[in-house]
């Protein structure tokens, strides 16, 4: 997937105007990454593959393939647009929820480069708020809401601390802006906002309630489609596009659920958001799979969808669906589901509710390639 991944990006890059990919991983983490590509910062990638990229996502070759190909993109001047490399991304992990020092310290960072005073005045009362970061990313947090400090007397002041810094750069918006430059003034706005979005999300691992789980997935996707909104409009601004690359689940149209032990999880994922705020500039290709022994991912069974897709001449095919209009409705919904991943709880068969959430398929045969998270 990744590596058809990088070959379309390219594809796009060179024939229709694409200027930039965004893949689910961390928002500010992403950054550094960004100003490799850009010929700036690290002289290696193996400086920034742990810390450019979040769940353990830089030791993946094919991403490095691709970060390698778009340096040296940009390092020919012959390309007058530069590429641009985003994760839109929460700044969480599986287990844990990152501090919120990173994304509140490059604001105040932003704003002390124009007026010094209030930003010292600020991070008087922000950073003692903070306390240790480890406090904030405790991995026992994710099972126990008692574990989290995401509801003290701390953090809910640190709530409103960074609503008021939200508001400071929104009053002083034409200030800023001559004092800096609109694309810098909208990124601190966007750090600012994240940090709002983290600081609700630790609330809510504090939170003891049924629907615990799905509150805190459905603020990650939120999350995600801003930062996403946010990246588009960067490119637009300056006549590109983007290329997102994610886990089906999170760009999917239609609501997600997932069965967790015995609760079903629902929520509206990034791509549901992002329909209602991009429209028609937002599609999307779902991804689908016939074998994978690497991921305990077994011949489909027979009259599954996989099954039949991968019937079609491969080992590759891009199927449209158009969101489901015009295919015989009562023929896809008596499709049977695949069985499951034997080894990894993130594959999810494709069902009859797929043509509808995505405006294409694309199918592949099967794959080797591990998906280079924890030992499966």
């Amino acid at each position: 997937m990744l590596i058809l991944r990088n070959r379309l990006f390219q594809r796009l890059v060179e024939m229709h105007g694409y200027s930039a990919i965004a893949i689910e991983s961390s928002f500010p983490r992403a950054r550094a990454v960004n100003e490799y590509v850009a010929g700036r910062g690290p002289a290696s990638y193996e400086t920034l593959q742990e810390s450019g990229f979040s769940h353990g996502f830089g030791r993946l070759d094919a991403n490095r393939e691709l970060i390698e190909w778009m340096r040296q993109y940009n390092a020919d001047p012959s390309h007058r647009v530069k590429l641009r490399f985003y994760g839109f991304d929460s700044p969480t992990e599986m287990m844990y929820a990152d501090s919120p020092r990173h994304l509140l310290h490059f604001v105040l960072d932003y704003l002390s480069s124009i007026d010094s005073a209030g930003s010292q005045e600020y991070r008087r009362r922000i950073d003692p708020l903070l306390g240790k970061d480890a406090d904030w990313e405790n991995p026992a947090a994710a099972m126990d809401p008692t574990q989290s400090i995401g509801r003290s007397p701390a953090a809910t002041a640190l709530r409103i601390e960074t609503e008021e810094l939200i508001s400071e750069l929104n009053i002083r918006r034409p200030e800023l802006v001559g004092k800096s430059s609109l694309p810098s003034y909208l990124e601190a706005l966007q750090y600012a906002s994240g940090a709002r979005q983290l600081l609700n999300y630790h609330a809510g691992l504090a939170r003891n309630s049924g629907n615990r789980v799905s509150i805190l997935l459905g603020i990650r996707d939120s999350m995600e489609a801003d930062n996403l909104a946010y990246i588009v409009s960067s490119e637009c601004s300056r006549g590109g596009k983007v290329l997102a690359f994610a886990h089906n689940s999170h760009l999917k149209y239609g609501k997600m659920q997932w069965q967790l032990g015995a609760d079903l999880q629902t929520w509206w994922p990034a791509g549901s958001h992002l329909n209602t705020m991009l429209g028609p500039r937002y599609a999307v290709i779902g991804s689908g799979l016939g074998v994978s022994d690497a991921n305990g991912i077994v011949q489909p069974e027979d009259g599954t969808l996989e099954a039949r897709l991968t019937a079609v001449p491969g080992p590759a095919r891009f199927i449209p669906t158009h969101k489901g209009h015009g295919l015989p409705t009562a023929a896809i919904v008596a499709l049977p589901t695949r069985s499951g991943s034997m080894k990894n709880p993130t594959y999810f068969s494709l069902t009859p509710q797929s043509f509808a959430d995505f405006d294409w398929l694309v199918v592949l045969d099967s794959t080797a390639y591990n998906r280079g998270g924890p030992s499966l």
